[in-house]
C-alpha cells in the first residue's frame, strides 16, 4: 500500500492505495465521487473525465481511467460534484447542458461537460469546429452531438457574460460559478478527510 494525499473537490484525503489503483476507481469506491463514471476502462469514451491542477496552476481535462491513484499524490482534482457554486448553483456548462437538452440517457454527460470547462478555460470563444475538436476525445452514443456543440458555445456566451474567465475563477463572477475548488483559500483551514479502510 502507498500513502497519498489528494485534494479533491476542495477537501483534502489522505489514504493508503494499492500501487495498481485506477484514479477513477479510487475516487468512486474510496472517496464517493460517483458522479465520475467508469465508462470503457480503456480511455476511449471520455465518460471519466475530471480536471486535474497542474503545477502551473492550470486545471487540465484528464481521463481518470488512465491515471493511477498514487500519481495523483499532492494534486487537486475536481470532479462533476466539484463545479456547483455556492448554494449548489449550477456552473455555467452545467446550465447550458441542461438549458440546450444536451443529454439522452446521461451517461456521458459528466465526463462530457468536464470536458467542456476545459475546453473553455483555454478558449472562451471557440467556434463550432473548434469545440468538435475539443471534445472529440468523449464520445456520446445518444445525441448527434449538435445540442452538446449548441450548449458548449451557450456556456461560453455565459461565461463571457458573468465575466468568468477560467474554471477557478467562476467564484468571482457571482452566483452561477464554482467555488474556488481546487485554489488555497487563506480565509478558511483546510479540510483533511482521512479515508477509513474498506
Amino acid at each position: 500500500m502507498t500513502r497519498i494525499s489528494v485534494t479533491v473537490d476542495g477537501v483534502r484525503y489522505d489514504d493508503d492505495v494499492e500501487p495498481r489503483t485506477l484514479l477513477v476507481h479510487h475516487l468512486r469506491d474510496q472517496l464517493g465521487k460517483i458522479g465520475t463514471v467508469v465508462g470503457c476502462d480503456t480511455s476511449n469514451c471520455g465518460a471519466c473525465t475530471i480536471l486535474m491542477t497542474g503545477p502551473d496552476g492550470h486545471p487540465c481535462g484528464v481521463k481518470s481511467c488512465s491515471v493511477l491513484a498514487v500519481q495523483a499524490d499532492g494534486v487537486e482534482v475536481t470532479t462533476i460534484e466539484g463545479l456547483a457554486g455556492p448554494n449548489n448553483s449550477l456552473h455555467p456548462v452545467q446550465r447550458a447542458f441542461h438549458e440546450k437538452h444536451a443529454l439522452q440517457c446521461g451517461f456521458c454527460t459528466p465526463g462530457m461537460i468536464m470536458a467542456a470547462v476545459d475546453l473553455l478555460s483555454e478558449n472562451p470563444d471557440p467556434t463550432d469546429t473548434e469545440i468538435r475538436e475539443g471534445l472529440e476525445g468523449n464520445l456520446c452514443r445518444c445525441t448527434g452531438y449538435q445540442n452538446i456543440v449548441r450548449a458548449v458555445r451557450a456556456a461560453a456566451e455565459i461565461m463571457r457574460a458573468e465575466g468568468v474567465t477560467s474554471f477557478s475563477s467562476n467564484a468571482e463572477a457571482g452566483e452561477a460559478g464554482t467555488p474556488d475548488a481546487g485554489l488555497p483559500r487563506e480565509d478558511v483551514p483546510e479540510e483533511v478527510v482521512p479515508v477509513p479502510a474498506p
